[in-house]
């Protein structure tokens, strides 16, 4: 695992590793039943298999979040159980589901706190599209690796410290100048 998330001294809001909160814990995405509802919007928008409903919420957030299949699998089979969702004919090795009339007349009892969720994953890929994402997210990563490995498991003198100090200031230095 990577420290990308991670603060250093503190919480850092991980835009680019995102989730972590204080004492390392991961913060959880969705309260209880939020999932469900956003899963359950995304199959009644187009019929769609566990794997695509994962893709799908990854994508709207461009990778900052993607449901572990844990937990996305379960959540279907349990929607499946509440006859909100029901298997659509799809003839391929995945099954796809659709929403049900049920389903459908859920959603639109909580049509408010579904916009509300939709918008805030769209808001998250947003926020990450918007800060580089991916690849200012990799550096970032990469960085945090780096100092762990050279001072969180090694003893490093005092000069050694400053040295590093030295180019993290000067990389900050060139970045507030772009």
């Amino acid at each position: 695992m990577t420290m990308a998330g991670r603060g250093w001294g503190g919480e850092w809001s991980g835009e680019w590793g995102g989730g972590w909160g204080r004492e390392g814990r991961r913060r959880r995405m969705f309260d209880s039943g939020e999932l469900r509802l956003v899963l359950l919007k995304l199959i009644a928008d187009q019929p769609r298999h566990g794997y695509d409903l994962i893709r799908a919420i990854e994508e709207m957030t461009h990778g900052t979040y993607a449901p572990s299949p844990g937990v996305v699998y379960p959540t279907l089979t349990m929607l499946q159980d509440m006859g909100l969702i029901e298997e659509a004919g799809s003839g391929g090795a995945r099954k796809a589901f659709a929403a049900t009339a049920d389903g459908l007349a859920h959603l639109a009892e909580r049509a408010d706190e579904v916009e509300r969720l939709m918008a805030r994953l769209t808001e998250i890929g947003d926020d990450r599209r918007r800060t580089g994402g991916g690849p200012v997210g990799r550096a970032v990563a990469n960085l945090l690796a780096a100092l762990w490995n050279r001072v969180g498991k090694q003893r490093v003198d005092e000069k050694r410290l400053h040295d590093i100090a030295a180019i993290l200031d000067e990389a900050a230095q060139k970045i507030e100048r772009l």
